[in-house]
């Protein structure tokens, strides 16, 4: 890892495994006092659970595969992003991220919460 003026580099290599929940694992490349980000694997049919991140922003970019996002007050939006899309939670959003396709999703994640997996709020989908 190369840093220099405040500026690091980050190579494939370098990230470290993160928190991992079933059918999800991801790879640290940041963890600041300010904000997290890393790469998440998602195997194909996974799903999380309802849940939020309370205060807190994700942004989510699909390198490959499909994702699919429910949402709402009612959990009935849906939104499917592929590579190259971006999906922006805003904080105290409950959602469920699932990837009911046959290939594995791989996404670039970034909170800005520096305990990424802290601040998973499980929520009950009305």
């Amino acid at each position: 890892m190369g840093a220099t003026h405040g500026v690091r580099l980050i190579r494939a290599g370098d990230r470290r495994e993160g928190p991992a929940t079933p059918g999800m694992r991801r790879e640290e490349a940041v963890a600041t006092e300010r904000m997290w980000a890393g790469l998440a694997r998602t195997a194909p049919g996974a799903v999380s659970g309802w849940h939020h991140h309370g205060d807190h922003e994700s942004v989510i970019c699909v390198l490959t595969g499909a994702f699919r996002m429910e949402f709402g007050p009612d959990g009935t939006d849906v939104l499917e992003a592929g590579p190259g899309d971006f999906l922006f939670v805003a904080p105290g959003v409950a959602h469920y991220p699932e990837n009911p396709y046959d290939e594995p999703v791989i996404a670039v994640v970034a909170r800005n919460d520096p305990e990424e997996q802290e601040h998973v709020i499980p929520f009950q989908a009305v």
